[in-house]
């Protein structure tokens, strides 16, 4: 059936980098978003940065998209998010998500149908 295998993150000191990968299997047909959420201790899980496998666009949250890229790999149905410049604030649990309905506020998590088990990112001062 349908899943997502995450890869990647771990810690590393503020200023470096780290990166993500999820691959999709067990799809019948391509997922129409694919992409990365976060949640932090006490706080809301917010989208990150996704990308719209129809034409490729992508989007992100605001305080991260000058320092992450996300990035697809049709062959292999993989998604890679890199995160540069990383600050303690961007720690948190990371989760692939992905969804195969209609396209709608790609931030909003209950949207999503399918998701990773979550790779921690944690960043240190």
């Amino acid at each position: 059936q349908a899943r997502l295998e995450e890869s990647g993150g771990g810690s590393v000191q503020a200023g470096g980098s780290l990166r993500l990968s999820c691959t999709a299997s067990g799809f019948t047909f391509r997922p129409n978003v694919m992409g990365w959420f976060r949640q932090a201790p006490g706080k809301e899980r917010e989208g990150v940065a996704v990308i719209y496998y129809r034409d490729g666009s992508t989007f992100y949250l605001d305080s991260v998209k000058d320092r992450y890229t996300i990035s697809q790999d049709d062959a292999e149905n993989t998604v890679t998010l890199q995160m540069n410049s990383l600050k303690p604030d961007d720690t948190a649990m990371y989760y692939c998500a992905a969804r195969s309905g209609v396209v709608g506020r790609w931030y909003l998590s209950t949207l999503y149908n399918h998701w990773g088990q979550g790779r921690q990112v944690t960043v240190s001062s």
